[in-house]
């Protein structure tokens, strides 16, 4: 069977969730055939790692080390898939790889033009992604909103490849948003019309159509969009508002969009989704409620946070019970009277100084009250920090990054890393293997004596410091294999007091929550 091609592109205004939608598409057709996930985003950046979480929300960080798009999260949550970094395409990297091939003289002292050198390396980099995993069904989605001019030259790629590939091996699928207008009480498809018309304009004429809406789409509203956008009324469906994104699925299937493509590509792959279906009704239908305090400095974004906040919901669809979070900016921390009704507290990672005094404060109260804490990357480095000011009597300790000239540097910057100039892609990066001491917190969450998790920084705990800490209490409960760097640390006199360097938020899954994670709710439960 030749590959398959599902082209997922999106109109009207950003943020509307082609990711997820393409993600769930995966999820549904998953059963049968291997799917690889590509996401091609206009920015001229080579990847978002350089990027503030403000401007683009979280950076997702890969087993291969690659800092890529937070859809890749959705994929790999609905897909089961661990994703690699060469199947995110920027323009930026398809412009660097373009200006490569002609500084080699690859195109023979032609011209180079976006047409048809750069439309080519993109089709090209999709293909060779495509051989290289042995896909039965790649899933492409375009970044960006169609008539945003950063996109024009994938969108263009992407009309041409239905004669690259043949249009039977293709489908387009069309993200729009259908509104209900406050006092009308009415769905309007003139703006998926606008959309669909914009999309034509570049040569592509979707096969479905997902309009996004508060409500499910009135049969005449389908019947409207397909009259105007000739498409049959069953390929416009339904793509609801929900709480949970992991409903999206159900609601597709439900909506037919499996059947659709099925017939539309010539597969089968229908799609299971009982297991699927039980954990979204614990979701649902939570027996128990906690709230945990989130203390960062991005919280008024909190895409900033996605793979943390979707790691508590895969706890909730195990352990039946709503996690409430309660966003806590430190950067300006006066009051810490939240911490009176919070079941457990969080620190997230970070980079830089600002507000990190704020949550060095939260850590010590929460281990001076025995409150369930959990520290990730930052979090790690700001609870030795405290330790060490507090139990160590290590007065005005810090990290380097925080203080140059602190006394007590019990955080300190890779050796490796101090030379680097450049910025982007080069910190310690990827999944890297810990070896776990047997009889700690962490090993039995874990069940295992080694453990892979990915890692995004430059700062480790400073073994000039590692015996103090250990003689006062601290538990190192998980190293590097050469155990010079301390990847899991735990206070065992603690409820629960755990904090590891990596971030295991970003292998978290629906069917398999992180185990720290885990372990941290039913903490909080008691």
């Amino acid at each position: 069977m030749p590959t398959k091609y599902i082209i997922v592109t999106g109109g009207v205004l950003s943020g509307l969730g082609k990711g997820i939608a393409a993600a769930s598409i995966g999820h549904l057709l998953s059963s049968r055939l291997k799917i690889i996930p590509i996401k091609c985003d206009g920015y001229l950046n080579v990847d978002p790692g350089t990027m503030n979480p403000f401007e683009h929300g979280e950076v997702f960080v890969l087993d291969d080390g690659g800092e890529v798009d937070m859809d890749f999260g959705h994929y790999e949550r609905f897909l089961g898939v661990t994703c690699k970094t060469n199947w995110n395409l920027t323009m930026g990297r398809v412009f660097d790889m373009v200006r490569q091939k002609e500084r080699r003289g690859d195109y023979l002292g032609k011209t180079v033009q976006y047409i048809p050198h750069v439309t080519n390396m993109i089709k090209s980099h999709i293909f060779e992604v495509a051989e290289e995993e042995s896909a039965e069904l790649v899933i492409v989605e375009i970044g960006g909103t169609v008539g945003d001019i950063e996109n024009e030259l994938f969108l263009e790629a992407m009309r041409q490849m239905k004669e690259d590939v043949g249009r039977d091996n293709i489908a387009y699928v069309h993200l729009t948003y259908v509104p209900v207008p406050y006092g009308v009480n009415e769905q309007k498809s003139k703006p998926t019309q606008q959309s669909v018309n914009l999309l034509k304009q570049r040569g592509i004429f979707p096969d479905l159509i997902i309009g996004r809406c508060s409500q499910f789409l009135t049969k005449e509203i389908k019947s409207k969009i397909s009259s105007f956008c000739d498409v049959v009324s069953d390929a416009v469906i339904t793509g609801l508002d929900v709480d949970d994104i992991y409903e999206i699925p159900l609601i597709f299937e439900a909506e037919g969009l499996p059947d659709i493509l099925h017939k539309k590509l010539n597969i089968y792959s229908p799609p299971e989704l009982r297991r699927w279906k039980e954990l979204v009704d614990n979701i649902r239908n939570p027996k128990r409620e906690i709230t945990v305090a989130m203390c960062g400095k991005y919280t008024k974004l909190e895409d900033s946070y996605a793979s943390i906040i979707e790691s508590f919901n895969h706890c909730s669809a195990h352990l039946g019970c709503k996690v409430h979070l309660q966003w806590v900016e430190t950067t300006d921390l006066q009051d810490a009277s939240f911490m009176d009704g919070v079941d457990g507290v969080v620190v997230p990672g970070g980079f830089g100084s600002r507000g990190t005094e704020g949550k060095i404060e939260v850590i010590r109260l929460a281990r001076e009250r025995d409150i369930p804490f959990l520290g990730l990357c930052l979090g790690l480095q700001l609870a030795v920090i405290e330790f060490a000011r507090n139990a160590c009597g290590l007065e005005k300790a810090n990290s380097t990054e925080m203080d140059s000239d602190t006394p007590h540097p019990v955080i300190d910057i890779l050796p490796e890393q101090k030379e680097i100039v450049d910025k982007g892609g080069t910190m310690r990066l990827g999944a890297y293997p810990a070896i776990l001491k047997e009889g700690t917190l962490t090993h039995s969450l874990y069940e295992a004596s080694e453990v892979s998790e990915r890692h995004r920084h430059r700062y480790e705990v400073n073994p000039e410091y590692h015996d103090i800490l250990q003689e006062k209490g601290m538990v190192f409960s998980g190293c590097s294999r050469d155990g010079r760097l301390v990847e899991f640390i735990e206070l065992p006199q603690m409820k629960y007091f755990v904090a590891t360097q990596a971030h295991p938020e970003l292998k978290s899954r629906m069917e398999f929550p992180a185990p720290l994670f885990y372990g941290f709710v039913k903490a909080c439960l008691g």
